[in-house]
């Protein structure tokens, strides 16, 4: 099986574009294995759609599969356009979590992301009051209280901001704690932000079935517009990941765009072998 090994600002991804059926989330956990496999963030299969260039599916480290990502989806524009199956500057990619716009502009890559949702069945959050928009909700966790403000990029997000530098928050600790939180149904994606000033912000992200990573598209977004909503940043913020920096847009109205770089690390093949995981209960 040929497959492709990507990366957005340090999130990366195995792609594999193939028209056979495999036990994707078998196989993710043994591709993005960094000891025993490819070593990678995310396994994304590029699949045929009847409503955009291409479709695709996200399938993280733990074999759950993820509605929409941000860098992953620079990352199969990139392949597209590296390997001609789409040959202008604008292409559509269908995911689970919506169908998504991106543009080429130079090196970079910008991701129409949708509206956010902040309606709590919309995220989904566990709160039974009719809350228009979740700013700063307070959970506890270890003794700590982590005011949450909590969105959907078409995934869920958990956004506390800190004033300290990101780097000294212990998101190994928390981190894992507040994604598995009884307040989130489906986990969470969870943020520690610190802004800087109206048009940047340091931020760190505990990705849900993944953990700690370099970089999040949508958890760039959900922070961008976290920070908007507390009137903190103006409607573009630059916000730099351990990873690298992405830049966010969002007027407080309309969809969220999203701008970065995708860059093509390797292409290799990956065996598949008789009687392995990979091979059984078809999905």
């Amino acid at each position: 099986m040929k497959f492709t090994k990507l990366q957005a600002t340090g999130n990366d991804f195995v792609l594999i574009h193939s028209k056979e059926k495999h036990n994707w989330s078998a196989l993710a956990k043994d591709m993005c294995d960094r000891h025993f496999g490819v070593g990678a963030d995310g396994l994304i299969v590029l699949i045929p759609s009847m409503a955009a260039d291409l479709g695709m599916r996200l399938f993280n480290q733990d074999g759950s599969e993820a509605e929409v990502c941000g860098n992953g989806v620079r990352c199969v524009a990139k392949y597209a356009i590296n390997t001609g199956l789409v040959d202008r500057g604008e292409l559509s990619i269908e995911t689970p979590g919506g169908l998504k716009t991106v543009r080429v502009q130079g090196d970079m890559f910008q991701v129409d992301m949708g509206k956010p949702m902040f309606k709590a069945d919309q995220i989904p959050v566990n709160i039974t009051d009719d809350i228009d928009i979740i700013l700063d909700y307070p959970i506890v966790v270890k003794d700590r209280s982590l005011p949450l403000t909590c969105l959907s990029m078409g995934n869920p997000h958990a956004v506390y901001f800190v004033e300290q530098p990101v780097a000294r928050f212990p998101l190994s600790e928390i981190g894992p704690l507040v994604e598995n939180h009884e307040l989130f149904p489906n986990r969470v994606n969870f943020e520690v932000a610190n802004v800087l000033g109206p048009q940047r912000i340091m931020a760190r992200v505990w990705e849900r079935g993944v953990g700690e990573t370099l970089s999040c598209g949508s958890g760039a977004c959900a922070v961008g517009v976290a920070a908007r909503l507390h009137k903190w940043v103006a409607d573009e913020v630059d916000v730099i990941l351990p990873g690298g920096m992405l830049t966010v847009g969002w007027d407080g109205v309309g969809e969220v765009k999203l701008r970065g770089p995708a860059e093509l690390v390797f292409q290799s093949e990956w065996p598949i072998r008789r009687g392995h995981p990979d091979l059984c209960n078809l999905k």
